[in-house]
C-alpha cells in the first residue's frame, strides 16, 4: 500500500513541478490521433504495472510493440513542435505528465477495484497486431486521454473525437 501511495504522490508532484503550459488543443492529423491513442494506452498500462505489480505484462507489451511505441512518441513530439513551436518539448513533457497523473487519479478513484478492472486490458492489448488496432482498442475501451482535439481533416464535417474527460471507470460501468 505504501508503494502505491508513493508512486501516486510522485506522479502528482511531477505534474506540479513541471508546471508546463496547458496541453495544446490544436487539431491533430490522423496519424497523430493514432499516436495519441497509443501513448494513452501505454501510459495506462504503465500506471497499472506500477500499481498492480504487472511488470511482466507491461514489459511484454513494450517488447511486442517497441517500434510502434517509439514511432508514436516521435509523432507526438512532432505534433507539439508543430503546435507549440519553441515550447514543443515543454508541451510534450506536460502532456506526458498530465496523462500519467490523470490516469493515476482515475485509479485512485476506482480504489480497490482498479487492478481488477485494468488487468484485462493487458491481455486485450497483447492480442492486437499493430498500432492502428491498439489505437482503436484504446478508444473503444475509453482509455483516458486528456488530448481530445478534433482531427484536422475532419474540421468541415462533425469530428470523430473522444468525449472530454473519458475515464476507464466509465467504460467499466458500461460493461466493457
Amino acid at each position: 500500500m505504501r508503494r502505491k501511495f508513493s508512486v501516486r504522490l510522485l506522479l502528482a508532484g511531477a505534474a506540479m513541478a513541471i508546471g508546463g503550459p496547458a496541453i495544446a488543443q490544436s487539431c491533430v492529423q490522423a496519424s497523430e490521433r493514432t499516436a495519441f491513442e497509443l501513448r494513452a494506452l501505454q501510459s495506462q498500462l504503465m500506471v497499472a504495472a506500477i500499481t498492480c505489480q504487472r511488470d511482466g505484462d507491461y514489459n511484454a507489451f513494450v517488447r511486442k510493440f517497441q517500434g510502434d511505441l517509439g514511432g508514436a512518441y516521435n509523432t507526438i513530439r512532432t505534433h507539439f513542435r508543430r503546435t507549440a513551436g519553441a515550447q514543443g518539448q515543454r508541451a510534450l513533457d506536460g502532456y506526458i505528465t498530465t496523462l500519467a497523473n490523470e490516469q493515476s487519479q482515475d485509479g485512485i478513484r476506482q480504489g480497490s477495484r482498479f487492478c481488477q478492472n485494468i488487468t484485462p486490458l493487458f491481455q486485450a492489448a497483447l492480442s492486437q497486431s499493430n498500432a492502428s488496432a491498439l489505437a482503436e482498442m484504446s478508444m473503444e475501451r475509453n482509455v483516458l486521454n486528456p488530448h481530445d482535439a478534433e482531427t484536422c481533416t475532419e474540421r468541415a464535417a462533425p469530428a470523430r473525437s473522444r468525449p472530454a474527460a473519458r475515464t476507464r471507470s466509465a467504460a467499466v460501468s458500461r460493461g466493457r
